[in-house]
Parts: structure tokens; C-alpha cells; sequence
């Protein structure tokens, strides 16, 4: 599209309205390098009209039954099915991933968010316990928080973005949601299809800018008590931070850097495809160099093979998978995540080894064991540390499990008992009798 037409000129969707901002960042699609929208550079401003519209909101939508809130999730996910091929298309040339994943991963796993969140939301059940000595009946009740900040990544935009969204407004709170300023546009076509939906407005607000200006301007406003994060671990440090005086509920996705083990014992003809998959989908220069300078061997790839781009493409973000291999376990290769299409190939001898050295780094959000040893494959999940461990497959989520990382990969987790409690409060109730 771009060179073709004007950029989008993105609008930030508050109180159930599109509103202009006094000032834009450019955003770029990576295969061109050319400008493909303007964002919206939003700040304290915007943050303060978009919590009046979501404590306006608050009382009407949390005071509605779960079944009336499903019906409306329900809707969502339906117009946004319908929308699916205009949303993969749009979220490919914005995030640069392949049209093929954004239309059979991240758009029809957006809308499963809202379907699934739809039917667990009238399911949850509550505590219950008498005292008969004391003539006593205890139980708990949930109720929503308020609103509740939702910071999303670049890497799987709408899909994330919405896997926040729906829980946080299926248990009754009202959002303000800031996407990543990289990838913006599939949260502003969202914004079109909500009043359809039947969303009130004021409950889903989505305000676009960078994160020192409008996410800290979220984070730290006294009126949003919760903070729902996926990024990196120094923006979280710098969440914790301005939370800490509010003492702000929180839930922190970091990053992660996933060891794929492979026994001698696994099917190659499973695990090899997979593998390259997973190591190649949504990982740069300055790593393989760094490599290269401690003695590591670069076997394809970034300064051994050539790439090749049409003229048009010749300014876009394009890298070649790169394999790495004779690297040591103490190279920021493998212990830093890299977004980019880069992977470490290194032997390992026993069993104990391999999950000392997998336990060695300060991540611990997934990891895949690949092995036809079933004894083995349950002894290596039990002993990795790692929120998520696939064994003889990749990707394949139970969203009624929780999901999130260990050690410096996050606080907190998500899925459907999780992310309800955290976007409610308990109470305990006690009746005498």
C-alpha cells in the first residue's frame, strides 16, 4: 500500500469516539521501510480523558450479569471473524509477519480470546464453608476491580492485545489499553467494530503513543489500580516502580529464552520442522557478530549466505535465518532473547547436563522437550524451570491453564481461573445464623 496512497492517520478511540491527537509518530511497514501510518503520540492529556470515560462506564458495565457481558464478547468475536482476512492483511504489512501466520494464528486466536472468555466467565463458582458450633456460613464473592491499564507488545499485536481485553471486561472492569506504538493498527480496526458489538462506551478505550509518555502516564495514574504487562523486563522494572506508591495489582509477561531440547530418542521427523518453526517465527546483527568474535561458528545465514530483495523491498527489516553453532553457554546469544531470526545449535551428553544448562539462564517462560522416552519427557518438564513446557509439540495452548514464566520472565500468570482472579477482588463474608 505504501507509495500507493496517503499513510493511515491512526485516531485514539475514547468514550466510544475517535479522537485526533495534537501530535504523531510514524510508524513503517518493515518490508518497505516506507511510512504506512501515523500514530497518535498520546500523553497525560488523552490518559486523563480516557479513565473519565472508563470510570463513567464502570458502574453500568460491571453492574450487568456475566450473561449479558458474554453476549456482547460473543458479538465481538463474531465481527471480528468477519474481518478476519482485512485484519491478517493488515497485520502483516504492520508487524511484518507472514500473511499466513497472521491468518491462521493471530487473528482467529484473537477471536477465540473473546469467544473462550465469553463462556468462562459463566463458570467460575465460589467459596463456601459453615461453622456449625458458631452458627456461621462463610463465603466469597468477586467483583471487578475498576480500571484496569492493558499494555500490549509489537510481536503478536491484536492477538495479545485482545487475550487482556476480554478477560478484563468479561469480569465487569472497564479498560484503558495502550498497543505497542510499532504495531497500532489492527487495535484502531477493533475500535470500529465495537459499537456494533454492543460495547458501551467508556468501557474499552484504546490510547496509542510510546511508552514513556502515554504508558507511564497509565501507569502511574491513581485512578487505574491494575496493570496488566507483556514486554521487556526493564519496562516492567520501570512499572514496579511507579506502581509501588499505589500499590497497583500486576501482571508481568516478560521475555524468554526458551531451550528446545532434543534427545537422541526423539522423532526428527516431528521435532525438525517444528523446531526451525519455532526458532525462526518471531525472533540481530549486532548477536552474530558478537559470536563471531567469541569463536562461534555462523553455519548459514547473516554474513555467509547473500540476500536477495526486489528494488522495493530493498529498505525493509529483512534478515536471513542464521544458525549459530560451537558457542559457549556464556554468550549473550544464549542467554539474551533475540528478536530476530536467530537459533543456537549445541550438543548436550545426559539428562542432568542439559537441564542444568537450560536452568542456567535468567528467563524462564517456555521451553520444548522433544523425546519418545515417556519417563524422560515428564522427568525433564517436572525439572525445567519454565512457566510452559511443551514435550513432542509447540504452541498448542489449553487456555483454561494458566500461562506465564518464572525467574525473570514475569509475575503472575494468565488463563481462565488467573486471569479472573486477578481482574477481580475477593471478599470473605461471614453470616451468623
Amino acid at each position: 500500500m505504501a507509495g500507493t496512497r496517503a499513510p493511515w492517520m491512526l485516531e485514539n478511540f475514547i468514550d466510544g469516539k475517535f479522537l485526533p491527537c495534537n501530535s504523531y509518530l510514524d510508524s513503517y511497514d518493515p518490508s518497505t521501510g516506507d511510512v504506512y501510518c501515523r500514530v497518535p503520540n498520546s500523553g497525560k492529556e488523552e490518559i486523563e480523558a480516557a479513565v473519565e470515560a472508563a470510570r463513567a462506564a464502570f458502574p453500568g458495565w460491571s453492574s450487568r450479569s456475566p450473561q449479558e457481558r458474554s453476549q456482547v464478547l460473543h458479538r465481538l468475536a463474531d465481527l471480528l471473524e468477519e474481518s478476519l482476512e482485512e485484519l491478517a492483511q493488515a497485520e502483516s504489512k504492520d508487524q511484518g509477519k507472514t500473511i499466513t501466520l497472521a491468518r491462521t494464528m493471530d487473528i482467529p486466536r484473537s477471536v477465540q480470546n473473546f469467544r473462550f472468555f465469553a463462556s468462562s466467565i459463566l463458570h467460575h463458582t465460589s467459596e463456601c464453608t459453615q461453622m456449625d458450633h458458631l452458627g456461621c456460613l462463610h463465603y466469597t464473592v468477586r467483583t471487578p476491580v475498576g480500571i484496569a491499564g492493558l499494555i500490549s507488545p509489537w510481536n503478536l499485536p491484536l492477538y495479545l492485545l485482545t487475550w487482556k481485553i476480554a478477560p478484563a471486561i468479561a469480569a465487569g472492569n472497564t479498560v484503558i489499553a495502550k498497543p505497542s506504538e510499532l504495531t497500532s493498527v489492527t487495535a484502531w480496526m477493533m475500535c470500529k467494530l465495537l459499537e456494533k458489538a454492543g460495547v458501551p462506551p467508556g468501557v474499552v478505550n484504546i490510547v496509542f503513543g510510546t511508552g514513556p509518555r502515554a504508558g507511564e502516564a497509565l501507569v502511574s495514574h491513581p485512578e487505574v489500580p491494575l496493570i496488566s504487562f507483556t514486554g521487556s523486563q526493564p519496562t516492567a522494572e520501570r512499572i514496579t516502580q511507579l506502581s509501588a506508591p499505589h500499590c497497583k495489582k500486576l501482571s508481568l509477561e516478560l521475555g524468554g529464552k526458551n531451550p528446545a531440547i532434543i534427545f537422541e530418542d526423539a522423532n526428527l521427523e516431528e521435532c525438525v520442522p517444528t523446531t526451525v518453526r519455532s526458532s525462526f517465527a518471531n525472533q540481530v546483527r549486532s548477536y552474530i557478530k558478537k559470536a563471531r568474535l567469541e569463536g562461534a561458528q555462523i553455519l548459514c545465514g547473516e554474513g555467509v549466505d547473500k540476500l536477495n530483495l526486489p528494488p522495493r523491498n530493498q529498505g525493509g527489516y529483512f534478515m536471513l535465518p542464521t544458525v549459530i553453532t560451537d558457542i559457549k553457554d556464556e554468550s549473550c546469544c544464549m542467554k539474551e532473547e533475540i528478536f530476530g531470526p536467530v537459533t543456537c545449535v549445541v550438543p548436550f551428553d545426559s539428562e542432568e547436563e542439559v537441564i542444568q544448562r537450560a536452568n542456567s539462564v535468567k528467563y524462564g517462560l517456555a521451553a520444548t522437550v522433544w523425546s519418545g522416552n515417556v519417563g524422560r519427557v515428564h522427568r525433564v518438564a517436572k525439572k525445567l524451570q519454565s512457566g510452559l513446557v511443551w514435550t513432542n509439540c509447540w504452541l498448542i495452548r489449553e487456555l483454561n491453564l494458566p500461562f506465564g514464566g518464572m525467574k525473570s520472565s514475569g509475575v503472575g500468570r494468565e488463563g481462565a481461573k488467573d486471569s479472573y482472579e486477578f481482574f477481580t477482588e475477593v471478599k470473605t463474608v461471614t453470616v451468623k445464623h
